[in-house]
C-alpha cells in the first residue's frame, strides 16, 4: 500500500461526521423549542431504531443471508433489493406502530411528538451509521498519513488482512466528494424517516387511517429497493442520491398533506 489520504477527503469526512451528529441535535432542539414536542418520544425513536433495525433486523439478516436462500438472494440484485426493502420496511414501520400504540399512546395529544419521534429514529441512525463510520475513517486516515498504516494490518489473519488493505486503499483513492455523499444521503434519509413517522403516527392515532401503516412499509420498501438496484446497475453515486432525494421529497410532500388533514388544530 502506498499513498496518503488527501486533505480534501479528510475534510469531507469531517463534514459528514458533523452532519451525522448534528442532525439529531438540531432536530431535537427545533421540535422542542419551536413545536413544543415532548422529550420522551425522541428517546423512544432512538430505542426503536436500535432494537428493531440494528438488533432484530440485523439478526434476521445474519440467519437468512448465511443460508442457501441467502446465497440466491445475494446473487440476484432484484431479489436482494426486494428482500432488503421488505425487511427494512417491515421492521422499522412495525417498530414505529408498536411504539405509537403503546409507550407513546398517551402522548398523542401533541402531533408534534410524531416529528420528535422521527428525529430520534432517523437521528440515531444518522449518528450510528454515518457519524461513527466517519470517525473510524478519520482515525484510519490519520494513521495512514502519519505512516502508521502497518499498525492496522500487522497482526491480522490473511482473510481479514485483504479486507483491511482494500479499505485502506479505498480511503486513499476514493474521490473526496464520495465522503460528502454520506452526509447528503443521511439528510434525505432523515427526511424520509420524519415523513414515515408522520404517516404511521396517524395510522396509530386514527382507526380510519390504518392503511397509512402498510403504505409506509411499501414506501420504505420502494425507496430502499430503488437505491439498491440503481447502485448495483453501476449508476454514479451522485445520480443515485439525486433519485433517492427526489423520492424523499415526494414522500415529504405527501406526509405534509396527511398532516394538514389529520393533525389536531394547533
Amino acid at each position: 500500500m502506498t499513498g496518503t489520504v488527501p486533505t480534501s477527503s479528510i475534510v469531507s469526512m469531517a463534514v459528514s461526521c458533523l452532519i451525522g451528529f448534528a442532525i439529531p441535535a438540531v432536530l431535537f432542539v427545533y421540535f422542542r423549542r419551536k413545536k413544543g414536542a415532548d422529550i420522551f418520544p425522541f428517546f423512544i425513536g432512538c430505542a426503536v431504531m436500535l432494537v428493531f433495525a440494528l438488533i432484530l433486523e440485523s439478526a434476521v439478516h445474519r440467519v437468512v443471508l448465511s443460508s442457501a436462500l441467502g446465497a440466491a438472494i445475494r446473487g440476484n440484485i432484484w431479489l436482494y433489493a426486494l428482500y432488503g426493502g421488505v425487511m427494512a420496511g417491515l421492521f422499522e414501520e412495525t417498530g414505529r406502530f408498536i411504539a405509537f400504540k403503546t409507550v407513546l399512546r398517551n402522548r398523542q395529544a401533541k402531533d408534534a411528538n410524531a416529528l420528535m419521534y422521527g428525529a430520534g429514529h432517523g437521528g440515531f441512525e444518522a449518528a450510528a451509521l454515518l457519524g461513527i463510520s466517519m470517525i473510524n475513517n478519520l482515525a484510519y486516515s490519520f494513521m495512514i498519513n502519519s505512516g502508521n498504516a502497518a499498525a492496522l494490518t500487522g497482526s491480522l489473519p490473511a482473510g481479514q488482512l485483504a479486507q483491511v488493505e482494500a479499505a485502506i486503499q479505498g480511503l486513499i483513492t476514493a474521490p473526496s466528494y464520495q465522503f460528502l455523499l454520506g452526509g447528503v444521503e443521511r439528510i434525505f434519509a432523515v427526511m424520509l424517516q420524519l415523513s414515515l413517522s408522520v404517516l404511521v403516527w396517524f395510522a396509530a392515532k386514527h382507526r380510519g387511517r390504518r392503511h397509512l401503516y402498510p403504505l409506509a412499509i411499501l414506501i420504505h420498501l420502494a425507496v430502499d429497493a430503488v437505491a439498491v438496484v440503481l447502485s448495483g446497475s453501476g449508476m454514479p453515486a451522485i445520480l443515485v442520491e439525486a433519485v433517492v432525494g427526489v423520492m424523499a421529497i415526494l414522500v415529504a410532500v405527501y406526509a405534509r398533506r396527511v398532516w394538514s388533514v389529520d393533525a389536531d388544530p394547533a
